[in-house]
């Protein structure tokens, strides 16, 4: 009898935890889209070009403030047709207009927000990105346009101060036509985690493989622009040390030398990458990257000024018919406990099919570790430190 009723007791204590458990799991935003991230969902008056008014029930599952407008494809205003980044609709934002989501979010952790955004008629467009209550903000600048279809995907990361939380778009500006302003498709946020670093190599995240979150339909890749924090990146591990964006890349829509994930340097030396990684001074290191083409059509040549330490090397990409990408190495003597290791494109490239869209030489698999002589000395000091111990025991036995 008493079996049975401890048996029924773990029963409910077991059935508990996992509802507990479920309904946890399903308090937390899931990674990839939020809800009508992309704009598709019809407002209860139905889809209209009409500027829309301030509120909750405007935009189904947004909050906006000021002049926000959901556009269509195809759409005029004047003269110009305005950029849909994906599907049929997206939204607009007016002079200090804002729209915002609440999301459930678990304190302390990391999160990557990627994003569609466009210019429409103002020169010196920009996007304001906050979560608050994090306090944390990016203002992304929309002047440049890196791909000739006048839209990018961005990414911009922050840590969660609180379990509730709200993704804020923002636009700064204040042009004599209120309803001119950037335009905003394809909110999607993801949930990183830092990878473990390899025993044999002091980079991390060397492989790119773990990053802001990349739609399977958008074959742009993900625009990563300035971020000097590496404790808030997202591309874990690195920082963007420089005022022009790197692209983030995917192996479903680029040529990627290892795994599904690699950058993508733009914009000559405006684009840079860099971590500091960990380092015995006075030690010899080797850095080892695979440098390749992101089959984009990029015009050549390709080359990458490629930093560990004191030492600079200026790498060309040399093609070949049965590769993209090829290894290249860098060794170096580390000075102190930490080591810059660094990348940007030698050369400003555009892709040869259009001509104007931003392009340019494919970082992967970076690598840092003890060089070869070194590693050698170290393993027979452990291998005589081993012998001595063993011959220690057989004397005491």
């Amino acid at each position: 009898m008493r079996r049975m009723v401890w048996g029924s007791t773990r029963s409910k204590w077991v059935t508990l935890c996992v509802i507990l458990l479920l309904r946890f799991a399903a308090g937390q935003i899931q990674d990839g889209l939020l809800i009508n991230g992309d704009f598709e969902t019809q407002p209860s008056g139905g889809f209209s070009n009409e500027k829309l008014g301030d509120g909750s029930a405007a935009i189904p599952n947004w909050k906006s403030n000021g002049t926000v407008e959901l556009i269509e494809s195809g759409q005029k205003q004047g003269g110009m047709i305005l950029i849909v980044p994906q599907g049929s609709h997206a939204v607009r934002l007016g002079n200090d207009a804002e729209i915002s989501q609440e999301v459930r979010l678990e304190k302390g952790a990391l999160y990557a927000v990627t994003f569609s955004a466009a210019r429409t008629c103002a020169q010196l467009e920009s996007l304001n990105v906050s979560a608050p209550p994090s306090g944390a903000s990016q203002s992304i600048d929309l002047q440049t346009v890196y791909s000739v279809q006048g839209w990018d995907s961005y990414a911009w990361a922050f840590e969660a101060e609180d379990d509730g939380g709200r993704m804020v778009f923002r636009n700064p500006g204040m042009e004599d036509d209120p309803t001119c302003g950037p335009v905003i498709d394809d909110v999607a946020v993801k949930k990183l985690f830092t990878p473990e670093k390899p025993k044999d190599n002091a980079v991390l995240n060397g492989d790119f493989e773990e990053g802001a979150w990349m739609f399977r339909n958008e074959s742009l890749g993900v625009l990563l622009p300035t971020n000097l924090d590496d404790e808030t990146s997202a591309l874990p591990g690195w920082i963007v040390e420089s005022n022009r964006a790197v692209r983030y890349i995917d192996s479903y829509h680029f040529a990627v030398p290892q795994g599904k994930r690699a950058i993508e340097l733009l914009s000559g030396k405006e684009g840079i990458i860099s971590q500091m990684v960990q380092t015995t001074p006075n030690k010899p290191y080797r850095m080892s990257f695979s440098l390749g083409h992101a089959g984009d059509s990029c015009k050549q040549p390709l080359a990458v000024m490629a930093f560990a330490g004191d030492q600079a090397q200026n790498i060309h990409y040399t093609p070949n018919a049965n590769s993209t990408f090829q290894t290249a190495d860098v060794n170096f003597t580390a000075k102190a406990e930490r080591t810059r290791v660094a990348f940007y494109s030698v050369y400003y490239n555009t892709r040869s099919d259009d001509m104007s869209s931003l392009c340019g030489p494919v970082v992967d698999d970076v690598r840092v570790a003890l060089s070869g002589a070194s590693r050698s000395v170290l393993g027979r000091v452990g291998w005589l430190l081993v012998s001595g111990f063993v011959l220690f025991c057989l004397v005491l036995v």
